[in-house]
């Protein structure tokens, strides 16, 4: 298989450059590429604003795709690796699903990067050649959906909460600098935080060709902007980050949220879930167990501070601290989650 490729480099730094997949060229063979490249030039060769194009864009044999297993029929999942991102793992750090129909796929989340958000499309591509109509975002952290561009490019639907586009507006620019110093801003060339085409206020369906996803947009709880996808035909919830597995859970919301909607979920009729990260696949309700029980300790050992008269600094280091030899990453999260706590509890 031969896909279209354009180098970019940083219009500031000519010397940092990466190739950049051109989604939509994919051929058995290189002469084929190259006709398809011919008959239907890229706009401006890949070229966005901070990048300039290094050469024309050319033909090569295409680059390594993303691992996927296969969850159920027609439903594959990707599992992130288990660690922050780093230029080791390109951001490739959460877990990502491909939903295939008759008539068209849906992707829920597309990673850290527009390299990994290229390996998923090779991936997919690998599977099916049916369009990829919709990218699903389950929440506006970076590792989840800095991998959309090239669904975007190959005309799929964005699709999140209602919450997510301000949210995202808001943060984007932090997230891009910070993604830049932990994987290198060569491998986040092309990156970009994607533009949401249909807002989900409360429940939507898509219909991928019969295979229905029920879409629910939730209160405030991982974050302000948490959307879980439910694939009737094979009982999977995909959940995003409202449920971990051996990643400590990550506190960007509300806690009482989180655990109120945690109850709900609990009541939907999934059979296993993918989780935001680990898993990738758990049987439900027992899969999100372990998060609820993080929760619950985090919320007790706070109020049990607040009850004590501790100061927010002092008390940080000791919630939750029974739940560290259960996780892995808790030292990287676990305070910022009790400050967050603190700060929602104190003022019960």
């Amino acid at each position: 298989m031969f896909e279209a490729v354009v180098t970019l480099c940083l219009a500031a730094a000519l010397e940092t450059c990466r190739p950049v997949l051109l989604p939509g060229y994919e051929a058995a063979g290189r002469d084929a590429c190259v006709a398809a490249l011919a008959a239907r030039p890229p706009d401006g060769g890949g070229a966005a604003g901070g990048l300039v194009a290094q050469g024309e864009p050319t033909c090569r044999p295409a680059g390594p795709a993303l691992a996927l297993s296969e969850a159920a029929p027609g439903l594959w999942v990707h599992r992130g690796v288990l660690a922050e991102p780093d230029r080791a793992n390109g951001a490739d750090v959460a877990n990502l699903a491909v939903i295939v129909g008759t008539r068209s796929v849906a992707v829920i989340d597309t990673g850290g990067a527009r390299a990994v958000g290229e390996a998923l499309w090779r991936a997919v591509r690998a599977q099916t050649d049916l369009p990829v109509s919709h990218v699903i975002l389950t929440h506006m952290h970076p590792d989840h959906l800095f991998g959309a561009a090239p669904f975007v490019e190959a005309g799929a639907q964005v699709v999140a909460h209602e919450a997510l586009a301000r949210a995202l507006a808001d943060r984007q620019a932090n997230y891009l600098e910070s993604f830049a110093r932990l994987i290198g801003p060569d491998a986040l060339i092309g990156t970009a935080a994607p533009a949401v085409d249909v807002a989900v206020a409360e429940t939507a369906t898509i219909d991928l060709g019969d295979r229905e996803l029920d879409l629910r947009a939730w209160p405030p709880a991982h974050t302000g902007n948490d959307l879980t996808a439910f694939d009737r035909a094979s009982g999977t919830l995909i959940a995003g980050d409202l449920v971990f597995d051996r990643h400590v859970p990550a506190l960007d919301g509300s806690l009482r949220g989180w655990q109120a909607v945690l109850g709900e979920m609990r009541q939907m009729p999934a059979a296993r879930v993918v989780p935001g990260h680990g898993g990738p696949v758990l049987p439900w309700p027992q899969g999100g167990a372990d998060t609820a029980r993080y929760l619950d300790v985090l919320a007790g050992d706070t109020r049990a501070a607040i009850a004590e008269g501790a100061r927010l600094g002092a008390a940080v280091d000791g919630i939750a601290r029974s739940e560290r030899d259960r996780w892995e990453l808790f030292e990287a999260f676990n305070a910022r989650n009790a400050t967050v706590a603190f700060t929602e509890l104190e003022w019960e």
